[in-house]
């Protein structure tokens, strides 16, 4: 009996061990897969989390953002320094040729001076013996001397002018020179983190770059609700301006057309392209760039805001939108995006400019 007793203790303790000492696979409850919209999925090793792309996608196209406001900004200036260009080459010729005549008027005087053996008509009479033609000859002699002074005192000027003409042309065109420098400059790093952007969404399966969008739109709604709940709309309610209804259905009727970095319309837009273009279809021309929007236009609180008034973005002013009323804007976002409607406070607002205060 004991010995039965033993040989079963035995078996038992076999079947523990085993138990025990299976691996731990076989008896663990089943993992569930990493559900595909969500943003936290751990990544691969070695690789990174699709949410630490859509950042790095997301700085890419901000400093592109960036670097297309220096561009335009350089491409205005440059269109500047070129009219100036263009008006001081006409001024420095219409300087010239008045140069030319006062100097034919004062080569004539010489001329008539010498003919008359260096005294002039009116010295003349103002020897002569008749009475009557030594008073017309002093007034003569006083004309002619004023005449002359005034003529070498024009004479004098124009040349003054001239000279500071052609030193203002060549300060603009070395100015121009530079703008298209810096333009050049801006090219190329808009084109490079463009091409970075887009070399790093394009290694990415097609299921993820879905994901990526609908975390961008997520990203997006989640700030917007964040700006809602903080009661920023509670006390705007308040009408567009008529240039600013005229501002707005222009941007707005653009809907649905392509971003295209540097674009003024009509088929393309940047972001700052877009705002001002429609506001110079509302007759109230504004500054190209969203930094020179956010630098010149008067500044108002964000709850005096009423649709047409620009919200500025980022702490760089790169980027610029449109309210349009209900707390909604319309504005060009970037690369690869269409001009559209988006939550104002979708994005990190550094404050609000009014383009017709």
């Amino acid at each position: 009996m004991n010995r039965r007793h033993c040989a079963a203790a035995a078996v038992t303790l076999v079947c523990a061990l085993a138990v025990l000492t299976a691996p731990v696979q076989a008896m663990a409850a089943p993992v569930p897969e990493p559900v595909p919209t969500a943003p936290s999925a751990p990544a691969a090793p070695g690789r990174k989390s699709l949410e630490e792309v859509r950042e790095e996608i997301d700085t890419l196209y901000r400093k592109a953002g960036a670097a297309t406001d220096a561009y335009n900004l350089a491409e205005e200036q440059s269109r500047k320094q070129s009219g100036e260009i263009v008006r001081l080459t006409k001024a420095i010729a219409d300087g010239q040729a008045k140069i030319d005549e006062l100097r034919s008027r004062a080569g004539a005087q010489a001329r008539e001076q010498y003919r008359s053996g260096g005294l002039p008509a009116g010295a003349q009479l103002v020897l002569s013996g008749n009475p009557n033609l030594f008073l017309d000859g002093v007034n003569q002699v006083r004309q002619s001397q004023q005449a002359t002074k005034g003529l070498l005192a024009e004479l004098t000027q124009s040349q003054e002018d001239l000279e500071t003409y052609t030193k203002d042309a060549q300060l603009n065109r070395k100015k121009l020179e530079s703008h298209r420098i810096e333009q050049a400059e801006a090219k190329k790093s808009i084109n490079a983190q463009i091409a970075a952007a887009k070399k790093i969404e394009s290694q990415l399966a097609k299921d993820e770059r879905a994901r990526l969008l609908r975390m961008e739109q997520d990203a997006a709604s989640t700030a917007q609700s964040a700006w809602l709940s903080s009661g920023a709309l509670s006390d705007i309610n308040r009408e567009a301006s008529p240039a600013g209804r005229q501002a707005v259905a222009f941007a707005t009727a653009q809907i649905g057309k392509p971003y295209v970095w540097g674009a003024e319309g009509p088929g393309s837009y940047d972001c700052s392209g877009l705002t001002s273009q429609a506001w110079a279809a509302a007759k109230s021309p504004i500054p190209r760039t969203s930094q020179e929007q956010w630098r010149q236009l008067p500044r108002i609180p964000v709850q005096d805001m009423r649709p047409g008034d620009l919200i500025i973005y980022h702490g760089d002013a790169s980027h610029v939108g449109m309210y349009v009323g209900d707390g909604f804007i319309v504005h060009a976002p970037r690369p690869g995006r269409n001009v559209t409607l988006a939550g104002a406070g979708s994005m990190k607002i550094l404050g609000v400019v009014r383009p017709d205060r």
